[in-house]
């Protein structure tokens, strides 16, 4: 049976460990195997990486008790500490700028310097201090975007034989010796994007397959299953002994979503499912569904868990059992306690008949005005209801500075352009009268 791990992803939003106890039991219910857990900046790093550290950060109390429940439910934890790309919340810091590897940019590690490797070494010894028979240890590497565009890099790579992909990989079994030193019983996993392109022949030689195991992510509703089938069987002859598949189940349809499109992620896990299928059964280590709380560390906040946690349970219940069907539908439903789970609808008003060329000209069709006039009132009335019990009920799961960034992001301007289209309509009344 392949691992099914959730990703829990910290570095925004990231909900208080009471609301995260209380959820642990029903991700095992609903056919978890595993957490996937990016701290990011939620970590209670100490000594000179104590700066690391977000006001919100969890403390070493908390995540002991997280991590005991975690275990209680039998349920793996893989840490995820970035260690190449993605290391904005490290590198915006002034006292780590100059690890950059480009100075202006803090998203990329420079691979040059001892006091890199240093820096990562530090960040994964204290992670691992605070877990117990870690089996896996994510060490992230994805979208190392501007490798190889910074002095040294540029150096380094006008010597004979030199390329981006050597300096990758370098980098990459570097920081997995240095696991594989402290820990040998844990295997590295990396993501797979910076490797996809490479040659058989450079990622061969390299060494790194023989040090961490891939973990292939596609987030779309129709990925490339026989291309994927292909990349499997490339990393295989390349000598990885294991593969990874990532799905998502939110967090990846749009940079600002704040409603999770069910269906989209139910049909990545189905496409999975096929390139499953078609696999060498003995290669696949598991899966992890990936929810992005940001799509990085400066972007906004995009669904919050809450809000996912349908998609979740219909994602690791098409997972568990193969496929999806009514009769899966229907466990969803009485797991979440929800009496008519929808896949794929969104009401949405029109807007056709008062665009904001309407508006201006104060131009409305009487039927429309007959239509919609109610509807707004009564939809403004009652986002004035639910805002103060949507406070309420976040303030159970977040921390105020989550609270305050997603209602200004989702809720006031919304709230906003109601009382303006209200505002409008009003005019356009008294307009035509």
């Amino acid at each position: 049976m392949w691992r099914r791990l959730v990703h829990l992803d910290l570095k925004g939003a990231a909900p208080r460990v009471e609301y995260l106890e209380q959820v642990l039991p029903l991700l095992r219910a609903l056919g978890a195997t595993g957490l996937l857990l990016e701290y990011e900046d939620t970590f209670p790093y100490t000594g000179p990486l104590e700066l690391l550290q977000a006001p919100h950060a969890y403390s070493p109390e908390e995540l002991r008790a997280l991590l005991s429940r975690a275990r209680a439910q039998g349920l793996d934890v893989v840490p995820l500490v970035q260690s190449f790309g993605h290391m904005e919340f490290v590198l915006k810091h002034r006292e780590f700028a100059h690890l950059r590897e480009v100075k202006a940019l803090p998203n990329a590690l420079n691979p040059h310097k001892e006091e890199s490797l240093a820096l990562v070494k530090a960040m994964i010894d204290q992670v691992m201090a605070l877990h117990e028979d870690l089996r896996w240890f994510h060490i992230g590497c994805d979208e190392v975007y501007y490798l190889g565009e910074g002095e040294e890099s540029k150096q380094w790579l006008q010597q004979q034989n030199n390329t981006p992909e050597k300096l990758c990989l370098s980098h990459i079994k570097a920081v997995a010796t240095c696991l594989a030193w402290s820990y040998p019983m844990v295997t590295p996993i990396v993501w797979d994007d910076m490797l996809r392109g490479m040659s058989e022949e450079t990622l061969a030689e390299s060494g790194v397959p023989q040090l961490v195991q891939p973990m292939i992510w596609d987030y779309a509703a129709d990925i490339d299953v026989v291309g994927k089938v292909q990349l499997v069987e490339k990393y295989r002859r390349c000598g990885f002994s294991k593969v990874w598949f990532a799905s998502a189940f939110k967090g990846a349809t749009g940079v600002n979503q704040s409603l999770t499109l069910i269906g989209h992620h139910l049909r990545n896990q189905l496409e999975w499912l096929q390139v499953a299928s078609r696999s060498p059964a003995d290669v696949l280590e598991g899966i992890a569904l990936t929810g992005w709380q940001r799509y990085d560390h400066f972007s906004v906040l995009c669904e919050l868990l809450p809000v996912g946690i349908p998609s979740l349970a219909v994602c690791l219940q098409a997972l568990k059992n193969g496929g999806y069907s009514e009769k899966i539908k229907e466990n969803v439903e009485n797991l979440l306690g929800i009496p008519n789970l929808e896949i794929d609808s969104f009401m949405r008003y029109v807007t056709g008949w008062f665009s904001p060329y309407h508006r201006k000209k104060k131009i409305i069709h009487p039927i429309v005005l007959h239509h919609f006039q109610p509807d707004a009132v009564s939809l403004f009335s009652k986002w004035n209801a639910v805002v103060q019990d949507l406070q309420a009920a976040m303030e159970q799961v977040f921390h105020r500075c989550a609270i305050e960034e997603w209602m200004e992001e989702n809720v006031h301007p919304s709230l906003q352009k109601l009382q303006q289209v209200l505002d409008d309509l009003e005019e356009a009344i008294r307009a035509q009268n």
